[in-house]
């Protein structure tokens, strides 16, 4: 999909820009003077973007990508601050906060479309979180990694979950432990990120992605994705038990069907996502 074509359905919400064409939407932070941060009206506008892709049938993958030099930088400090002159000195908005944010990661992990980060710059705290969160990732050449809340007296607790479910267990712990930088090779060697572009062109590879995971028929992407995250909780006997039950229900599908006899007919296969 091009630059050209990806601007013919564009919505501007407050905090981010959601471009729609060719079955991929690009989900675009859009507030790089404060760093794209996770504010509450940018989460807000997020989930609300993602909960109306996920009835749009004509969307089969998403890229998250953002303006700026700054991918995210996670929370938005200066809103976390203004709320310890609460009578509660922030306690109650800060289980709030967090609740949304792990609300909406969750989301994206549950999102019927698979998610790819484009990132360019910097990714830290909830922002890594978010890269984590996703399906696959893309880095640019000078994207930079970070969990840095130990150097302020605040460890990642919430960016962990994502992180130790995306990158081996001592790697988390020396992003969470340390809270050093990781240059894009590093990360793409952990696992946290797939694939890395040339400094900013992590956009056109991640649509590149979304191009071909459009190509598929939707029903054993959507069915697979679910499962994937379903039986990654479960002990290997449950595992396969349940990934058994969805492949048999895969195979009643029409497109199951259609492909396995474009396979024997040598043919290219015609989707109908059912």
């Amino acid at each position: 999909m091009s630059e050209a074509s990806a601007s013919e359905m564009e919505a501007s919400w407050g905090f981010i820009r959601l471009q729609r064409a060719s079955g991929v939407a690009i989900l675009t932070l859009a507030r790089p003077a404060s760093r794209n941060s996770l504010s509450d009206g940018m989460m807000a506008d997020v989930s609300g973007a993602l909960t109306e892709l996920a009835d749009d049938a004509s969307v089969r993958a998403i890229v998250l990508d953002a303006e700026g030099p700054v991918f995210s930088a996670g929370h938005d400090l200066k809103e976390i601050q203004a709320h310890r002159s609460d009578n509660d000195r922030g306690r109650t908005y800060f289980e709030s906060v967090l609740a949304r944010c792990s609300a909406l990661m969750t989301q994206i992990v549950r999102q019927p479309q698979p998610v790819i980060a484009a990132v360019e710059g910097m990714a830290t705290a909830a922002g890594c979180q978010l890269v984590a969160s996703c399906d696959l990732a893309v880095a640019g050449a000078g994207a930079r990694f970070c969990t840095p809340g130990v150097n302020i007296g605040l460890f990642c607790h919430t960016p962990m979950v994502a992180l130790s479910r995306s990158v081996g267990r001592k790697h988390a712990m020396e992003m969470l432990l340390l809270g050093e930088w990781v240059e894009a090779p590093e990360a793409h060697r952990m696992g946290l990120v797939n694939r890395i572009a040339p400094a900013g062109e992590a956009r056109s590879l991640a649509l590149e992605l979304a191009q071909k995971i459009a190509s598929k028929s939707r029903v054993p992407v959507k069915l697979g994705k679910a499962a994937f995250y379903t039986q990654a909780e479960m002990g290997l006997d449950d595992a396969y038990a349940y990934a058994s039950r969805v492949m048999a229900e895969n195979m009643m599908a029409r497109d199951a069907d259609e492909g396995i006899s474009a396979v024997i007919g040598k043919r290219t296969p015609q989707w109908e996502d059912r």
